[in-house]
């Protein structure tokens, strides 16, 4: 049994996601976190000064929100395999609705429709309250010609 397998199998008996995130090290720079609510998975970006683009404001770099929701999806799709992989990105694109200021960040992924070979997914962004998400995005994910982590 791979790694990746052995880590996402440990992840859903325990509850502790984190090992399955440690994998991708862009995801531990933002310092991307991940608790299960029921049937809900829901990522976190804790406040972090590294990831402000405008320290004006101070906001979060545009770049950053966009780089955690795609990891949100990816982990998702990861999370929820038979055969756990890490999906391969066909494209994304995000929709910036206010500003994310420097306070932790929340995200959760919907997977629209699921084949063999490709994923669509919706993705939303928020702050203070779901209602008002500062992001949303849509993403496409190969699910086929993929390696897994070894």
């Amino acid at each position: 049994m791979d790694l990746l397998q052995q880590r996402v199998n440990q992840a859903h008996a325990t509850g502790d996601y984190q090992p399955v995130i440690d994998l991708i090290p862009y995801a531990g720079v933002i310092g991307v976190k991940c608790e299960r609510f029921g049937e809900e998975m829901i990522f976190r970006l804790p406040r972090n000064s590294d990831n402000i683009g405008n320290p004006t404001i101070p906001a979060i770099h545009g770049g950053v929100i966009a780089s955690f929701m795609e990891l949100t999806a990816a982990f998702q799709l990861t999370l929820q395999l038979e055969h756990p992989a890490l999906a391969k990105i066909i494209d994304f694109s995000v929709d910036y609705m206010r500003a994310g200021l420097d306070r932790d960040t929340f995200a959760m992924c919907k997977i629209e429709r699921q084949g063999r070979r490709v994923a669509n997914c919706s993705i939303i962004a928020w702050q203070d309250r779901k209602s008002h998400p500062i992001a949303s995005a849509r993403g496409h994910f190969l699910l086929d010609s993929f390696s897994a982590l070894t």
